[in-house]
């Protein structure tokens, strides 16, 4: 088994919380994670049916029926359970819980109004290229990481990544999405999301998207709150310092999981991948990914932006922890081109950072023109603190 990073971070804060929250996409390897790092704890899961029953009929009897230690899988079912959980810890010191769930909004909602500050939060998203290569699974090459992605079921039971994640899109839809919201048709919401795959790294422009759909602006902005809600999507915010220059106000769209992103593509081998359209996109979103993992994973409590003027000079990604800064430029090429550094060389004599960093498609990393250039292979590690 693959060790996750984040295990450290849990086991320093249990004892330190009487509740641990861990959310994340589904099959992102969650409820084997708390089982293996917490043994001792007695496991629940409320997609059963049974254990549902119970839990709605009589919370107390439920929480007090597992002892002292209790994991809660899926926990987002039953929100109603946090306004007793926090009773129960309040009351008694010896008792601790871990909630998982894969519907961030639901739980995260409960918790800030029952359960704050006596809480610690936590996100697991699919294998990073960090653990892969601590578990000797480092990709020989960034174009099989893009298309497989790093759902653990993938490497676990060596899977077709092909056919497990159209499965998993299909079992999203059908199942996940009439859950989080009352979605009538939902060919027009895998339209939808098929779109979304298709403006990563893009600015998100909610009128061009509803009206390619034939639905309210108000719908598709519904519609991306579930798939950020679920864990599919991210945003990337743009940086708030302006260095006396128009900033454009929209975010970007990005996906959590590349392999994901292919297959909504139609992307299934490299010789695909290599005269798509979106190629470049998806190495950005595949480095911007990386990154974020790295943050959630150590709770760096980093932040990730990208910056855009309204003349279009745009450095990709900044990363800020504290009063550290840093400007990222990201290209898919392994052949690096002297362009490659023009908008971290222009940002760099506008803002007066001096961290600047090329990730690139290629193997060397090595330093150049005042730049430090990093392969994708160790990109992440060079830019993370």
């Amino acid at each position: 088994m693959i060790r996750r990073t984040i295990e450290s971070q849990l086991k320093a804060l249990e004892g330190k919380y009487p509740v641990l929250s861990l959310t994340g996409p589904r099959q992102s390897g969650k409820t084997t994670l708390v089982k293996s790092v917490f043994p001792d704890y007695h496991y629940t899961n409320l997609e059963s049916v049974d254990i549902r029953l119970f839990a709605t009929e009589d919370p107390r009897g439920f929480l007090q029926a597992f002892g002292d230690r209790l994991i809660i899988d899926e926990a987002q079912h039953i929100p109603e359970l946090f306004s007793y959980i926090q009773v129960l810890v309040d009351a008694d010191p010896k008792k601790r819980f871990i909630l998982t769930g894969s519907q961030n909004f639901l739980l995260l909602e409960r918790i800030s109004q029952s359960l704050a500050g006596r809480v610690a939060l936590f996100y697991l998203l699919p294998f990073s290229i960090e653990e892969l290569y601590e578990g000797g699974l480092t990709p020989v090459n960034y174009t099989t990481y893009l298309i497989n992605g790093g759902y653990p079921p993938i490497y676990d039971k060596a899977l077709d990544p092909s056919v497990w994640l159209q499965n998993y899109i299909t079992t999203y839809i059908e199942r996940d999405v009439r859950t989080l919201l009352n979605v009538i048709n939902l060919t027009d919401f895998q339209r939808f999301v098929g779109m979304c795959a298709g403006r990563i790294g893009q600015l998100i422009n909610f009128n061009s998207i509803a009206t390619e759909l034939s639905v309210s602006y108000h719908t598709v902005q519904s519609w991306l709150s579930i798939l950020e809600a679920s864990f599919i999507t991210f945003r990337l915010l743009p940086y708030h310092s302006n260095y006396n220059k128009r900033l454009v106000k929209s975010s970007k769209l990005y996906f959590n999981d590349t392999g994901l992103a292919c297959a909504l593509l139609g992307i299934r081998n490299e010789e695909q991948l290599m005269t798509h359209y979106l190629k470049g996109g998806l190495f950005e979103n595949m480095v911007i990914s990386e990154l974020r993992k790295y943050h959630l994973n150590h709770n760096t409590m980093g932040h990730l932006y990208f910056w855009r003027d309204s003349n279009g000079n745009e450095v990709d990604c900044i990363t800020e922890i504290g009063a550290s800064v840093r400007a990222i430029e990201i290209k898919a090429g392994s052949t690096v081109h002297p362009d490659f550094f023009k908008p971290l060389l222009w940002f760099r004599q506008l803002s007066g950072i001096s961290d600047a960093y090329l990730v690139y498609g290629g193997d060397e990393s090595y330093h150049r023109s005042g730049v430090e250039l990093l392969s994708w292979k160790q990109g992440y590690f060079a830019v993370r603190g």
